[in-house]
């Protein structure tokens, strides 16, 4: 079941991500966005890597996160890679 929230371009589908908030129409999460932008990736940038998306929406996620920033970044830390399962080159040791 699709949930609006009161984000225009926010909703929650039980069916993707087990309700984790979504750009609305995609499978992309809000927290794949504010991880990108947190790695330095400016907002306007973000599209050309996720071309699917509007700077609309991106910008839209960036103001969800910032309205929930607590359920953000318990799905961030839940999704986190422990970083004994990363293989060393990747982490630039």
């Amino acid at each position: 079941m699709i949930q609006a929230t009161e984000h225009l371009y926010i909703v929650r589908d039980d069916r993707i991500l087990r309700g984790e908030p979504i750009i609305k129409g995609t499978r992309t999460s809000v927290r794949a966005i504010v991880e990108t932008w947190r790695m330095g990736t400016a907002p306007e940038e973000i599209p050309k890597g996720l071309p699917h998306l509007t700077l609309a929406q991106v910008f839209d996620a960036l103001s969800y996160y910032s309205d929930h920033q607590d359920e953000i970044n318990v799905y961030i830390e839940r999704n986190r890679i422990p970083d004994d399962l990363i293989d060393p080159s990747v982490r630039g040791l």
